[in-house]
C-alpha cells in the first residue's frame, strides 16, 4: 500500500471519480485526501465496514468526499 495519502485516496476512487480529482489543481487534490483521511478517522459508520472490509470503507469515505466537494 504505498505510503503517500494523495495517491492511496485517488487508488480508492473510482474511475470517474479519480478523473474529477485529477482535473483539480494538485493543492486542492491534496486537500480532498486530506478530507478523505479525515473522514476515515471521525466517521463511525465506516467502522462497522472497516472491520467487515477495510477497503470498501477506503472507498466508501474517498466517494462521499468527492460527492460533497463536486456538489
Amino acid at each position: 500500500m504505498p505510503a503517500d495519502e494523495l495517491t492511496r485516496f485517488l487508488e480508492s476512487l473510482s474511475p470517474a471519480s479519480r478523473e474529477k480529482v485529477l482535473a483539480q489543481p494538485r493543492e486542492r487534490q491534496e486537500q480532498l485526501a486530506a478530507a478523505w483521511e479525515a473522514e476515515l478517522s471521525e466517521d463511525t459508520d465506516l467502522d462497522t465496514l472497516s472491520e467487515l472490509s477495510p477497503a470498501a470503507a477506503a472507498d466508501e469515505a474517498a466517494e462521499r468526499v468527492v460527492r460533497e466537494f463536486f456538489e
